[in-house]
């Protein structure tokens, strides 16, 4: 049986690619989603599977009942899109400026999409019930995997399994660990409040920019020397604006940063120690500041058993070289609010394009089609095998 739905995943490929494209080409951005739900509502209106719409925002979530006893099993994709031009000169680029598809959620839809429409051709002889959770707003926090789970979308599910097409991964690799699989992913800003001036005259001032290039060195030593060797977190800044003139010292000079954790005590450590750092660095240039700390999605932490389930299934597919276990990622994704209530795993199933890697969340970001039929055919190899436990 297994083997004849990867054929049926091979004989829809063309269409899963086609799927893909209409949706690069018209992204939307986080908890805007609307011309993208009513796609993937329209897809299940014309298969005749029952959808509820509107699940948590604008969630679309969709049951299948297979014919055979078994279990209740959730696989969820994400689509909503970045607020990034598309650099790519393709036939299915971005045709919504500013707005693109920069982290494949475009094919996590075709691919739920198709293994929808296989197990519902095959629905006679399924076991157990599918409940697919289209999920909205996966980039901006607080997400719209909690408010989804809010409306009971995992009522009377066993498992739950997810993938992400992985650009940092080659094409052919599957990849999960049991446990910490991605990090907690937090949010900082810290303004700074100085005394701007004349940039000849720095005495009479009192320079944030100065104040504010000491914190981003002194913030480094949290991780370097205050935690544990063998702990893991991570601190980095990625954003520091200050003056609008070069030969003007500013007011206000504004640093945006972020931390990643796997432990809530580690997490809790690091916020303390921000706040002496951050106090003490202005205070004594007798400086201003405001410190705010936004806790984002927790660690999506892979149930063992599942973990291994999902290792298993990709062993099943032909075009997977290797599925392994991997170290965690220091990334994150609030598919962590599913297995914090049911059991399962999140897996990165590998979409490099050889020799053209691009990161995501980049304006030249694209990823090996390919690998969605990898995915597709990976969660299907679960399902079934998820219904032996």
């Amino acid at each position: 049986m297994l083997q004849t739905f990867f054929q049926e995943v091979d004989n829809y490929y063309d269409e899963m690619v086609e799927m893909r494209r209409h949706l690069h080409q018209h992204p939307e951005l986080s908890f805007q989603e609307y011309k993208t739900a009513s796609f993937i509502q329209d897809f299940y209106h014309k298969l005749d599977i029952p959808f509820q719409p509107n699940v948590g925002g604008n969630g679309v979530v969709a049951r299948l009942n297979g014919a055979q006893s078994g279990k209740t099993i959730a696989l969820r994709a994400d689509f909503d899109a970045l607020p990034i031009e598309d650099a790519k000169q393709v036939p299915y680029r971005s045709t919504n400026s500013g707005v693109m598809h920069a982290c494949a959620h475009d094919g996590h839809t075709a691919t739920l999409l198709t293994v929808a429409k296989i197990l519902h051709k095959y629905r006679d002889q399924l076991p157990g019930n599918i409940t697919f959770i289209h999920q909205h707003a996966e980039e901006v926090a607080p997400g719209g995997a909690q408010p989804i789970i809010s409306d009971g979308v995992l009522k009377g599910v066993d498992y739950v399994y997810g993938t992400h097409l992985w650009t940092g991964t080659p094409y052919g690799i599957v990849q999960t660990a049991p446990g910490n699989f991605m990090a907690a992913a937090d949010k900082f800003t810290i303004t700074i409040k100085g005394s701007g001036g004349h940039g000849g005259m720095p005495h009479q001032t009192i320079d944030p920019i100065v104040i504010g290039s000491q914190l981003v060195t002194n913030l480094q030593q949290i991780v370097s020397r205050k935690l544990d060797p063998l702990a893991t977190a991570v601190l980095s800044i990625g954003k520091f604006h200050a003056g609008n003139a070069y030969n003007v010292i500013p007011d206000i000079a504004v640093i945006e940063g972020t931390v990643r954790t796997f432990d809530q005590e580690l997490q809790q450590l690091i916020m303390a120690e921000m706040e002496k750092i951050i106090k003490g660095t202005c205070h004594s240039y007798q400086a201003e500041f405001i410190f705010d700390y936004q806790k984002g999605y927790r660690p999506v932490v892979n149930h063992k058993e599942h973990a291994q389930l999902i290792i298993e299934s990709a062993q099943q597919v032909d075009e997977v070289e290797k599925a392994e276990i991997v170290a965690p990622s220091m990334t994150g994704e609030d598919f962590a609010y599913y297995l914090e209530e049911r059991p399962g795993a999140f897996f990165f199933t590998g979409a490099q394009i050889k020799d053209q890697f691009v990161p995501h969340h980049h304006p030249m970001f694209d990823f090996d089609e390919r690998a969605m039929k990898i995915a597709a055919k990976t969660l299907i190899s679960a399902v079934m095998k998820a219904n032996q436990i």
